[in-house]
């Protein structure tokens, strides 16, 4: 008889599709109708290891468009900023982060707000930093909207796709944003290339 508390009851089948896109191909994962991960294709390698974490041994199928996710992402890529709202999301996660997660999908396209600012809306603004590391482990990024979340000063903080990438939806959602700083603007001294006079 196996031991329960290293057997897994199914093995998980999953179904991955693709999306080719202005940041690079996004990855989505379901289980049955329900997005359990949506990843970019070069943070492939983090994404299995939370699949695994989270699911022991599973089978990872490739489909065209898995729940109809990709035409949804799509959709949202070409401008339908709601094509998301309804799609069902299970990213697995403690309670804890099940709740900041819940909350990240109710900011809306073209809002942005601070992660000080979420730890209020859930009651607990004592505990930004633990409401920045659920939304750092959000396995179902834009769909759960974690790159809505930006510094109390205004600031773009983290993404575990990259800076650029939230810098782009959050442009594409409507968020007029400050320019992109340059090594310049950070202080940095250029050195113009060739020798010295």
């Amino acid at each position: 008889m196996a031991n329960p508390r290293t057997a897994r009851a199914t093995k998980a089948h999953l179904r991955c599709g693709r999306v080719k896109s202005p940041i690079g191909t996004i990855l989505v994962v379901c289980q049955g109708k329900t997005l359990c991960a949506l990843e970019f294709a070069d943070c492939e390698e983090r994404m299995m290891a939370a699949l695994r974490a989270r699911y022991g041994d599973f089978d990872l199928v490739e489909t065209v468009d898995p729940a109809g996710i990709c035409t949804r992402i799509g959709a949202y890529l070409l401008g339908d900023l709601d094509a998301l709202d309804d799609v069902a999301a299970d990213g697995g996660g403690t309670k804890f982060q099940r709740k900041v997660w819940a909350e990240l999908r109710r900011i809306v396209p073209g809002e942005v707000v601070s992660y000080r600012a979420l730890a209020e809306r859930l009651g607990i603004p004592n505990s930004v930093r633990a409401v920045a590391r659920a939304n750092a482990l959000n396995p179902v990024s834009i769909v759960v909207p974690c790159h809505r979340v930006i510094g109390s000063d205004g600031s773009l903080t983290g993404y575990g796709g990259g800076l650029p990438r939230k810098r782009w939806l959050l442009e594409h959602e409507g968020v007029i944003l400050p320019p992109a700083p340059t090594r310049l603007s950070r202080g940095r001294r250029y050195r113009a290339p060739g020798p010295r006079l």
